[in-house]
């Protein structure tokens, strides 16, 4: 598995040699595919090869395209990321809603958790309100203590006067950092051989990566804890570098240390395993 994120940013042209992305501009450079987990393409006028977008695919390269904004708006993903993919989505469509109500709820627990730990870590007080969040949370969390805890969460991380969705640079980077963490978890997904619409508990019809969503939320403290660290930053070249980064921050999950590009894909099937043994005991959480 590949480490590197690649941002191209400038005006040049994307192509393939002999296993090597390769960058044409005023200078020339070569990256082997086997260092490259992930393509960022910020600028409108960067041509790319289909060679090159083929052999991304079968080397299971995630490759992001930006708006003009420069911020995520559509990735190249495999129809096929398993051989034994059709066996794996028709367990899929079969997974009980008993069951996934059970894994939602250790999912929002967990992302409660780690919410709770970033403000602990911060030396934010009141996090404690967030573990009793953790404690109501029933199956399928029909009480909404998920929304519940984030309202008391963000208001302690970012100020009463915070509004999730608002057009600031708060909101602009955390939607910045939440993408990465989801495509990243919509590449896994697929190389695990099964589809990113069927969710646990999203299930928008509109949304092409229910499923991403789902497993995603435990991860976004690791974002909103970056956004904080530089929340008087503006979107720039600079705190997208950062927000990027999140991948490479270490943390621990399954009592060994891994990045979180690595610890991604460990989370995701300690999921499916739970699915498919109906014990959600065999979710794994991380600690920061």
């Amino acid at each position: 598995m590949g480490w590197r994120t690649v941002v191209v940013n400038k005006n040049c042209k994307l192509s393939y040699k002999n296993d090597y992305l390769v960058i044409r501009s005023e200078t020339l450079q070569m990256i082997h595919l086997s260092e490259i987990n992930l393509i960022i393409v910020e600028n409108g006028m960067v041509s790319i090869t289909s060679y090159l977008i083929n052999e991304l695919i079968n080397n299971k390269i995630k490759l992001i395209f930006c708006d003009e904004k420069h911020n995520p708006a559509g990735e190249v993903m495999s129809y096929y990321g398993a051989f034994n993919t059709s066996k794996k989505i028709l367990k899929q469509t079969n997974w009980k809603e008993e069951r996934k109500d059970l894994i939602w709820q250790q999912i929002i627990k967990n992302k409660i958790h780690n919410q709770a730990m970033v403000l602990k870590e911060l030396k934010i007080e009141n996090y404690e309100k967030l573990l009793e969040f953790e404690t109501q949370v029933l199956p399928g969390d029909k009480t909404n203590r998920e929304g519940h805890a984030a309202k008391v969460y963000f208001n302690l991380l970012f100020g009463r006067k915070f509004i999730r969705g608002e057009n600031d640079n708060i909101n602009s980077s955390l939607d910045y950092g939440y993408a990465i963490i989801l495509s990243t978890m919509n590449k896994e997904i697929v190389s695990k051989g099964y589809i990113t619409q069927l969710g646990i508990n999203h299930k928008s019809e509109f949304n092409q990566f229910n499923l991403a969503c789902d497993l995603m939320e435990p991860f976004r403290p690791l974002v909103d804890k970056i956004v904080y660290e530089n929340c008087n930053l503006e979107l720039n070249k600079n705190q997208k570098y950062k927000l990027i980064d999140v991948l490479n921050n270490k943390i621990e999950i399954g009592h060994k240390e891994q990045y979180v590009g690595n610890a991604i894909p460990i989370y995701i099937q300690s999921v499916f395993d739970a699915l498919e043994t109906e014990k959600e005991s065999k979710i794994l959480n991380y600690e920061i």
